[in-house]
């Protein structure tokens, strides 16, 4: 595993020939820009950093449809936490879990390859200029990831988990091994820490050979894989969830996007 310092306008194609590395950054007040807040109650933090002035205006937009504050009380995410974002994507969840943990906490937030490139432009305009400069970006090949050991009091798959039954050969989306990817982030979590996985639902009983084609999975495949992990089921949410989803269509269809039925699921190790 390569881990990357990625300066953000290097991002796209180019990302995939470089591998500029470097040493982890230190998530503190100076470079987030966020003040320590470990005094701060964990919802009230949740409330201000949704609230914060710096927000980009597409994040803020998106809010009423993801109801972070609901999903981010679920997490149990508090000030001070060190938390791992897997595939990060265009970093919504990123930037929220850093402004709540504030510059007492630290975030990784973690993209293959492909993840990257398609989501190239908006990692570029959130990391521009030094916002977020105390996030760490990892980028590492399906497959190859390593993170550290008993690192990391909480990590989200959000809207992503469903893409690790992705597959596409020509885009360089290899197929992953799942069961090696979740023993990593099982060790790679406290004991006792949680994992959050929020999921486009899909029909019940779907077999997982669908899953790439609807990019939706069935939340008892979920809880299946995390649970062969050795992972705990710790708590269920409805907060996301939309009886009147049509689950035979694409998750990204543009009439059901960002109105798709949510799974909302909480491990422990």
């Amino acid at each position: 595993m390569k881990r990357h310092r990625i300066s953000y306008w290097y991002l796209g194609a180019v990302l995939l020939a470089a591998g500029c590395t470097g040493d982890n950054p230190t998530a503190d007040s100076a470079s987030t820009g966020v003040e320590p807040m470990t005094s701060v109650q964990p919802s009230a933090a949740i409330a201000a950093a949704i609230a914060e002035p710096r927000r980009p205006a597409d994040d803020v937009a998106r809010d009423a449809a993801r109801n972070p504050q609901a999903v981010l009380e679920f997490s149990g995410i508090a000030p001070g936490m060190h938390v791992l974002d897997m595939f990060a994507g265009g970093g919504y969840y990123t930037e929220l879990a850093a402004y709540v943990v504030g510059g007492e906490g630290k975030v990784v937030a973690y993209n293959n390859t492909g993840y990257s490139m398609v989501a190239a432009k908006a990692i570029e305009s959130r990391y521009a200029n030094g916002r977020l400069a105390g996030v760490e970006q990892l980028v590492s090949e399906n497959n190859e990831l390593e993170l550290p050991t008993a690192a990391f009091d909480l990590v989200l798959f959000i809207l992503s988990y469903h893409d690790a039954y992705y597959l596409d050969g020509e885009r360089g989306w290899e197929r992953i091994d799942i069961p090696k990817m979740l023993a990593e982030v099982f060790d790679a979590v406290k004991p006792g820490g949680r994992v959050i996985v929020a999921d486009h639902v899909a029909q019940a009983g779907m077999p997982r050979e669908q899953v790439k084609a609807l990019h939706r999975i069935d939340p008892e495949l979920i809880k299946a894989d995390f649970l062969a992990a050795g992972f705990s089921l710790d708590g269920e949410s409805d907060v996301l969830r939309n009886p009147d989803d049509d689950f035979a269509v694409i998750a990204m269809a543009p009439h059901v996007r960002g109105k798709t039925d949510r799974a909302l699921l909480r491990f422990v190790r």
